[in-house]
């Protein structure tokens, strides 16, 4: 029997409410800071993922699922959401637009990563990216939006990390001190760590594995080494975090996985011991714009893995609302009423009732106990008897009372709740 592929998985219906849940609270969190929705296609030209994310990180390297079309151009599904909306910023002209200009999306992402809890191949992410303005109060304004989306679905335990890894003008000087530190304790890196020293020393602060963490504890500190102007930046970001009363945490070895990143980096992270890191994360990537062909354009984003989100909806217990079940379900007896049972079905919707009707000519009995076990709180039955008077049984299937109505006084029942 075919199955998904490994590290994809399917949303069943029972999952529905959480999904929906989640989906109308990053919706409405969107629209109260500001942001309008944005969809890219699944597949983008690889050279925007290469050049916009970095050759040089995990995501290029090991993780694109990467094809030649019939006309020999080579795509990418979509790895990540930040680089696609930063494109469609610049095609369709956003830069005209009063910056910052907002946009947030719910898309399917694609990496080929070891599956594990938490983690898959085929995912989802809400993201929102802010692009045009480089005041730290918009950086604060982002790191409370991530923290407001949180709340607003009933997710505690949750803290926030946050850092600053600087610019083009302080970072080479602090990336000269961190190959430095590192290369004095080459011994005690894993393989890949090994690779990246001369490459993008930077994510040795990043790497999991325990014995370089250790490393990475004592490594010189990014924040000691800032330019003014990052220095001033940070400075300003903490304070209006404070005001904000956001609770935060300076994470010296947080550095997030992508190359385009700069000053401010942050992620929430859950306090559950044995829980996946990382639930969301974002930061500012002020040259990327640049970097795709732009002007130069400071911006910042953030992203949260739905799968995640729902996980830890679930193992909080946290209470979300019910898909409704369908109001009416219209059952019936004989072929002469099967036409009226689709008719008043159809009347139903027409009137915004959900409503169900019996199918493949099962018994009164069992369409009833289908109605009880499908959650419809009203049962209609039409047979010979009630197509020659226009009376119809009416049933509330929560105490079993049953009464004859005629269909306005059906309409208003089943709208009034009586």
């Amino acid at each position: 029997m075919i199955q998904a592929p490994r590290g994809a998985s399917d949303i069943l219906p029972e999952d529905e409410a959480h999904w929906t849940f989640v989906e109308s609270v990053a919706a409405e969190v969107s629209h109260l800071y500001g942001y309008r929705r944005i969809e890219t296609p699944v597949f983008e030209d690889t050279g925007l993922f290469t050049r916009g994310v970095g050759e040089e990180t995990d995501i290029v390297q090991k993780e694109m699922y990467t094809f030649q079309d019939r006309g020999g151009n080579s795509l990418t599904l979509r790895p990540e959401g930040t680089a696609p909306v930063c494109r469609a910023y610049l095609e369709h002209g956003m830069q005209n637009l009063p910056q910052p200009v907002k946009l947030f999306y719910l898309s399917s992402l694609y990496r080929y990563e070891r599956p594990q809890a938490g983690r898959y191949r085929a995912f989802h992410q809400f993201g929102f990216e802010a692009i045009g303005e480089a005041d730290p109060a918009l950086d604060a304004e982002v790191i409370d939006m991530s923290w407001q989306f949180y709340r607003k679905l009933g997710i505690g335990a949750l803290h926030l990390v946050l850092n600053s890894i600087g610019c083009k003008v302080c970072r080479p000087a602090y990336l000269a001190k961190l190959r430095d530190y590192f290369q004095n304790c080459q011994g005690g890196l894993c393989q890949d760590c090994k690779g990246r020293l001369e490459r993008n020393p930077l994510r040795l602060l990043d790497c999991k594995n325990e014995a370089c963490q250790g490393l990475a504890a004592g490594a010189p500190r990014s924040v000691d080494h800032l330019c003014p102007e990052c220095s001033a930046h940070f400075e300003q970001l903490k304070r209006h975090l404070s005001s904000l009363e956001l609770p935060f945490e300076i994470n010296n070895c947080l550095v997030r996985g992508l190359d385009y990143y700069t000053r401010t980096v942050f992620e929430v992270q859950p306090e559950i011991e044995g829980s996946q890191s990382t639930v969301g994360g974002g930061g500012r990537y002020d040259y990327l714009i640049e970097e795709l062909g732009g002007k130069p354009t400071p911006a910042l984003g953030f992203a949260t893995g739905m799968e995640r989100i729902v996980d830890n909806l679930k193992k909080q217990n946290v209470a979300v609302p019910p898909v409704p079940p369908a109001r009416v379900y219209v059952a019936w007896l004989g072929e002469p009423a099967a036409e009226s049972a689709l008719q008043l079905a159809a009347r139903l919707r027409l009137e915004g009732i959900p409503a169900l009707q019996g199918l493949g000519g099962k018994s009164l009995k069992a369409q009833l106990r289908q109605a009880n076990s499908l959650g419809a709180r009203y049962a209609v039955i039409i047979g010979e008897e009630e197509l020659k008077t226009g009376l119809l049984p009416f049933r509330d299937m929560t105490n079993s009372e049953q009464h004859l109505v005629h269909l306005p006084e059906l309409l208003e029942a089943v709208r009034s709740g009586k």
